[in-house]
């Protein structure tokens, strides 16, 4: 399967950062087509400009800053986002990647405002590794927008189809050794069965 990988950590010996080298490894070892795609190293802007947002309705113009990780898009069978919450959120940076790859044309398509329609329908598998400063119940009651953004918003983007699923590493701020190498090891086994 060709998996687009996205990786939005802007530290590389962060515990996040060997989550996606993890996650990286065992999907190649179990003989999956990896794009890996690391949004600090390539440089990607996640600001969209005044230009971006005056032709974000033009199919086609829309695409143009961001054309090469449209292709990547598009290339890709499944997606594997690796990210911290930060203040209960996407980072900034994925967040930007979301605004600026995900436009009319790509993801959706809005040649009929009133009945739009997805058009990630290619996906087949979609999967988050996700880390959380705070424990669980503070997701919780915060809403979780991380978790709704993948397993909700991306997911209705394929049309319903691609499955999804959602690895959350909670209270990492007090997360003994054994926990994080544990969390480690669940991921490194979901990827390794990856299908």
């Amino acid at each position: 399967m060709r998996v687009l990988v996205i990786f939005a950590h802007p530290v590389e010996t962060s515990y996040q950062a060997a989550l996606h080298a993890e996650v990286v490894s065992q999907l190649r070892a179990a003989g999956h087509e990896v794009d890996d795609c690391d949004l600090y190293a390539e440089g990607f802007n996640p600001v969209m400009s005044r230009q971006e947002r005056m032709h974000y309705h033009d199919v086609g113009r829309n695409q143009l800053e961001v054309q090469p990780y449209v292709e990547r898009l598009l290339r890709a069978e499944a997606l594997v986002f690796c990210f911290p919450t930060w203040c209960f959120g996407l980072p900034a940076m994925l967040k930007g990647f979301f605004d600026r790859v995900l436009v009319p044309g790509v993801a959706f398509d809005i040649s009929e405002p009133q009945k739009i329609k997805p058009a990630l329908t290619h996906l087949q598998r979609i999967a988050a590794v996700v880390t959380y400063g705070s424990p669980r119940r503070s997701a919780w009651l915060m809403g979780d927008p991380p978790r709704k953004s993948i397993q909700r918003y991306l997911r209705a983007l394929t049309g319903g189809k691609a499955r999804v699923d959602y690895h959350a590493c909670y209270h990492l701020n007090v997360a003994t050794p054994s926990k994080l190498q544990a969390f480690k090891a669940q991921v490194g086994q979901a990827m390794r069965c990856f299908a």
